[in-house]
């Protein structure tokens, strides 16, 4: 049986770890990058370096992409487009669910089918536990491929819609950003008190850990847009948050982060909303601000 191979472009952090990964599972893997010292490490393990796109698109009929974005994909790609005839390209860059869908569009264009990727982890946890992929595009593609994804991580086909695995992803980001800006503002409070981050490091964690109760309580409620009062209220949400914030002015700190939540729930307030559930908020998230 001769071996499976793929191409890999793209060998940032993540895409070695990828490269790396494939490698060690046998895999004939073909890389490919704009500074070709960076395959040196892979092509020591058994990778080889392609001298072009062109030629890294030639060698293999799967190819994947780890770039910074679906901007790198054109400029990379754009300047051999008549080698992707025949391909499957799966973009594993990030990027918003709009511009996948266009960047879908281009590849299939030039006679190439296409998945998008959204990888949830970061380099050193690929093939590693809960190591998880969003994938989207044609569902029989993505089977044809299952068990190649399957080496960098969990793979999960979130639709036929191209832009589905980048939106899973976005929102995956969206939860990450907010939840670890609020731990560093947390920590500049703190040691401006003269409490070190080892010190607030088991009740941070404490707190965050406490969340899937709160997500698996409301996550109906959202659902069925109910927004009752009867176990807190938003007012009271609105009275905790403006603590928060005088706390970190007092403390002498950068309170943009806590005030743009109370700026959010005081809206919530002003619209009627102060005796029903904090949760309301959403639908003041759910449209643009004025």
């Amino acid at each position: 049986m001769s071996k499976q191979s793929l191409t890999l472009i793209g060998l940032g952090p993540m895409g070695s770890a990828m490269a790396d990964a494939y490698l060690a599972k046998g895999y004939e893997v073909t890389v490919w990058n704009r500074t070709a010292s960076k395959a040196e490490p892979l092509v020591a393990k058994g990778a080889v370096l392609a001298p072009t796109v062109a030629d890294a698109l030639a060698a293999n009929t799967l190819v994947l992409l780890s770039l910074t974005d679906h901007q790198a994909m054109y400029a990379i790609l754009g300047r051999a487009t008549e080698a992707l005839e025949g391909r499957t390209v799966v973009n594993l860059s990030s990027d918003t669910p709009a511009k996948s869908r266009e960047a879908a569009e281009w590849v299939n264009g030039h006679g190439a089918a296409y998945l998008t990727g959204g990888v949830t982890v970061p380099p050193h946890r690929i093939a590693g536990p809960g190591a998880l992929t969003f994938y989207s595009g044609p569902h029989a593609l993505f089977e044809e491929h299952r068990a190649t994804l399957e080496v960098i991580s969990a793979a999960d086909h979130r639709g036929e819609d191209q832009g589905l695995a980048a939106l899973y992803y976005q929102l995956q980001l969206d939860i990450f950003w907010t939840s670890l800006s609020s731990w560093l503002h947390a920590v500049a409070v703190a040691k401006a008190n003269g409490i070190s981050a080892s010190d607030l490091l088991p009740y941070a964690s404490g707190t965050l850990a406490s969340m899937p109760d709160f997500l698996g309580f409301y996550t109906p409620r959202l659902d069925e847009g109910n927004f009752a009062g009867d176990v807190e209220r938003l007012s009271m949400g609105l009275a905790s948050i403006e603590h928060v914030v005088e706390t970190g002015l007092d403390s002498g700190v950068d309170s943009s982060l806590p005030t743009a939540v109370m700026d959010l729930l005081r809206r919530g307030f002003d619209a009627g909303r102060a005796e029903d559930s904090a949760t309301s908020i959403v639908e003041l998230l759910g449209r643009p601000s004025a």
